[in-house]
């Protein structure tokens, strides 16, 4: 029997969030809103769930008087990353 997908990921907006993170060392905020091609209402409630889940970590600064939010992964989020991608290929047989 299939175990469930993990309901962190289980959204296309956090998974490209992840995916995206699992490749980069970190990413901001407007280069994650063009990878995941959403809004930015969107990106900012998809990002917050990451957070509360304690997928990725979130580090606000400024670039010059502009607000500048930068995501990175944690390791709880790569190893929930790494077991979701194991569950994807038992439910395909791969």
């Amino acid at each position: 029997m299939y175990k469930d997908l993990d309901p962190v990921l289980n959204t296309p907006v956090r998974l490209a969030i992840v995916s995206t993170l699992i490749k980069m060392k970190q990413a901001d905020f407007n280069y994650l809103m063009e990878v995941t091609n959403t809004t930015q209402g969107n990106l900012s409630h998809q990002i917050k769930k990451l957070n509360e889940a304690e997928y990725i970590e979130v580090i606000k600064t400024f670039k010059g008087n502009y607000p500048h939010t930068i995501c990175k992964l944690t390791k709880k989020g790569r190893k929930a990353f790494e077991n979701y991608v194991e569950d994807i290929k038992k439910y395909l047989h791969l």
